[in-house]
């Protein structure tokens, strides 16, 4: 009998030279997850990422979760209810969303950083009580472009309560990352500054904030380290 040929075994895949943090979704040299503090959270946090979502290095929406006992990220584009998303029933009137209009805190009540707003962009009144009655927050991860595509598909949101912010400062950002708007945020400053608010817990937005911090630092510090390994060109006459 004619012994067959061994089977050839295909070569293994080659390493990925960058593999992703499990946790976090970060290239190594980018991940801060040593440092995250949990906190246990009261009011519940839903992130909803557009599925083209791709800034892996400077994206803070799986490292705002990652935070909070209370968190979910869901990534997509529609869902049929906010109560299928959670898993169980709920009321949307008890939640509020990360309002994506032109309004501005500061232009509706001057003394209040996070305002609560009807579906005409007005501050509703009663706002203590209004904000004590939220259970839960969702933010809308991704560009503004696709913030805006998220809340079209989306027309269970609009029973939701809407929320404005009048952060003191601009985004942690800075130049490293262009907000349409001057008082736009990261999706973990503008987690920190609601949770921080609602909670009463001064705490949550020093614990997000530090972070953040460390991320950037580490971006500016990992491309400076790239910037200054690039050959020098001249210019030949």
């Amino acid at each position: 009998m004619t012994e067959q040929p061994a089977a050839a075994i295909p070569p293994a895949p080659p390493a990925d030279p960058n593999p992703e943090c499990p946790r976090c979704g970060k290239p190594p040299a980018l991940c801060v997850c040593e440092g995250i503090v949990r906190i246990d959270n009261k009011v519940s946090l839903l992130i909803l990422q557009h599925p083209q979502e791709q800034d892996r290095e400077l994206g803070t929406a799986r490292l705002t979760v990652l935070h909070f006992t209370n968190a979910i990220i869901k990534v997509g584009l529609s869902w049929p209810s906010l109560a299928k998303i959670l898993g169980h029933p709920t009321d949307p009137q008890r939640w509020a969303i990360l309002y994506l209009g032109s309004v501005k805190a500061a232009a509706l009540l001057p003394d209040r950083d996070i305002v609560v707003v009807n579906k005409n962009g007005n501050a509703v009144d009663h706002q203590e009580q209004a904000l004590r009655e939220i259970e839960g927050i969702i933010l809308l991860d991704g560009t503004w472009s696709q913030a805006k595509a998220l809340w079209w598909r989306n027309a269970w949101m609009l029973k939701c309560k809407r929320v404005v912010l009048g952060p003191e400062r601009p985004s942690r950002y800075g130049r490293l990352r262009r907000e349409p708007r001057s008082d736009g945020l990261s999706t973990i400053e503008a987690a920190a500054m609601l949770l921080a608010r609602l909670e009463h817990k001064p705490e949550i937005e020093t614990a997000l904030h530090a972070s953040f911090d460390r991320l950037l630092a580490r971006y500016r510090e990992t491309h400076a380290v790239s910037r200054a390994r690039r050959p020098r060109r001249y210019n030949r006459a």
